[in-house]
């Protein structure tokens, strides 16, 4: 029971008091399994047409608009990508194609860093000076 690009996972639609993680899939999915999150397994059957309220949605380590994607780490599966859209603090994995993406999936990719990157402190330039 895959999913298709498009699609939105909400876990408020049949978990009411959970963090409310909101997923959209960019791609891929035909493999889909699964989202696991506070405890709860999300899988085709929490499709909804828009998300819910923002309402009481809880934030995690996952930062919002980042994508987990399943080809940078299992180049022979569906290729699932899924961007965070909310909620987020009781996320577990995924399980697309028997593979599992955790957060460490988003940390080695180094998502959050390509949002916000850190200035690079310049060196000022003094092979133009004159000692005069």
């Amino acid at each position: 029971m895959g999913v298709k690009k498009g699609d939105i996972l909400d876990e408020r639609k049949r978990h009411p008091d959970s963090c409310g993680l909101v997923v959209k899939v960019m791609g891929g999915g035909e493999g889909f399994e699964k989202i696991v999150c506070c405890g709860h397994e999300l899988t085709a059957d929490d499709v909804v047409p828009q998300p819910g309220s923002p309402l009481g949605r809880k934030k995690g380590e996952l930062p919002l608009a980042v994508i987990l994607d399943e080809k940078k780490f299992h180049p022979d599966a569906c290729g699932l990508r899924v961007m965070v859209m909310d909620g987020g603090a009781g996320f577990q994995k995924i399980v697309c194609c028997g593979h599992e993406l955790t957060i460490t999936s988003m940390q080695e990719l180094k998502f959050g860093q390509l949002r916000n990157p850190a200035p690079t402190p310049q060196a000022p330039n003094t092979s133009h000076q004159s000692n005069a």
